[in-house]
């Protein structure tokens, strides 16, 4: 009989459910080296239901004045097992509470929890069992999606989120059974693949750090006299020049890159990405009139030292232990430079065929121009950490750089056409 009742509120708890969505726990988990981060985020207004005290109200201060109390709960409904049965260590690093949304809830607040496991042996963190039901003991037709987020042994390193199944309420049983965790044997090799993408994907996306480099190479070709750009020096002369500013800025991006990386050194990330705006007008500037003449490489390197402090954090975040750190070095500095070099193969071409005519001049002013009005706008925008139409319009249409390519190819193509034609008559 109360088996039979209870199913029977799990149907209308269920009748409920459909008629108003709730949203969904989530669980997020990064594998480590030798350790698990689990991010657990469990909406308020379902916690409510399971603790004795109001979460939905005056949140701002939900954690000071219940923080030890939620702590407590939750790890009262959380655990590890490995896979021999061993208990692996659970503590919380820290909570927040955040508003978020969900397409079929709308907007709610959710309780965010970081979690640290720590297996009694790290030979194997590629298999354990979830205890867990939080909420899910009271109230039965909630749901934890179980979500592998990162795991650099397989390739995952951003956030391109992997759904590998939720934690139920059995409607037979009434109880919610350990979810099995089973990941694929992982290796260094898919690691250090992941990382060279990343290193390309983080360049062809990352327009301040391509447009810095595309601006420095305009002025390339040419020969500088009297601080005034007069022609182009000649193909020889154009390449080594090319080759000269691609190199001093890896090398500098590189050194601060690998000490960034290693925790050597830690400047703001908001004066960080402001400089990087700079560096670009700085050579925009340039690029029309020399104001540093034969020292584009000085240039290069010193404003790469800046660009490596952004490209760092991206690895700082994987929290990887040393090896893995080194092979990621590695593997994100071959993208960087793979994607670098395309970039150039691809622009270079043309702009070295322009530089031999007079309209070089315009197309050289005209892009340090717009390089310039879009660095001031990019560091409007990095300092007071609001948008603005300028930088809002260039994300949208950084997605069509290929489209600039092929217009640059085709206007060149074009303009020697046209030239000539008009020395044949």
């Amino acid at each position: 009989m109360k088996k039979i009742f209870s199913l029977f509120m799990l149907f209308i708890l269920s009748t409920i459910a459909f008629s108003h969505p709730m949203p969904s726990s989530v669980m997020l988990l990064d594998v480590k080296s030798k350790t698990i981060h689990c991010e657990l985020q469990l909406p308020l207004k379902e916690l409510q239901f399971v603790v004795p005290f109001d979460v939905t109200i005056n949140t701002t201060h939900l954690l000071k004045n219940h923080e030890g109390e939620l702590s407590k709960y939750i790890l009262s409904h959380f655990s590890i097992q490995g896979k021999s049965g061993d208990k692996w260590d659970v503590h919380i690093d820290k909570m927040n509470v955040l508003k978020t949304e969900q397409e079929a809830t709308g907007k709610y607040e959710e309780l965010i929890v970081q979690l640290v496991i720590t297996p009694k042996k790290t030979n194997n963190l590629r298999e354990f069992s979830i205890h867990y039901d939080a909420i899910l003991h009271q109230v039965v037709t909630h749901r934890a999606l179980v979500i592998i987020r990162q795991d650099w042994e397989n390739g995952k390193i951003e956030e391109d989120n992997t759904e590998i199944g939720a934690i139920n309420v059995d409607i037979n049983t009434l109880k919610v059974s350990p979810f099995k965790v089973n990941l694929a044997k992982g290796s260094n090799w898919n690691g250090f693949k992941s990382m060279v993408n990343l290193g390309m994907k983080h360049i062809s996306e990352g327009t301040d750090h391509l447009l810095f480099l595309l601006v420095l190479l305009l002025s390339a070709p040419l020969l500088s006299i009297n601080n005034n750009w007069i022609r182009s020096g000649g193909i020889k002369y154009a390449l080594i020049r090319i080759l000269k500013i691609a190199t001093a800025f890896t090398i500098g991006h590189s050194i601060t890159l690998i000490i960034g990386a290693f925790g050597l050194i830690h400047l703001n990330a908001k004066l960080v990405e402001v400089c990087i705006a700079l560096s670009i007008l700085f050579t925009a500037i340039h690029a029309v009139k020399p104001i540093f003449p034969n020292k584009e490489i000085f240039v290069a390197s010193g404003f790469g030292l800046i660009h490596g402090l952004a490209f760092a954090t991206i690895l700082t975040d994987l929290n990887l232990d040393t090896n893995k750190l080194i092979l990621s070095l590695l593997g994100f500095n071959i993208g960087i430079e793979m994607m670098q070099l395309f970039v150039i193969v691809i622009v270079m071409p043309w702009l070295l065929i322009l530089s031999t005519y007079r309209i070089y001049k315009w197309i050289r002013i005209f892009g340090a121009t717009f390089a310039g009005i879009v660095s001031m706008a990019w560091a409007i925008e990095r300092y007071t950490g609001k948008s603005n139409s300028i930088s809002t319009y260039l994300e949208d249409t950084s997605t069509y750089s290929l489209w600039f390519v092929l217009g640059l190819a085709g206007f060149t193509i074009i303009y020697m056409l046209t030239r000539k034609v008009k020395k044949e008559h």
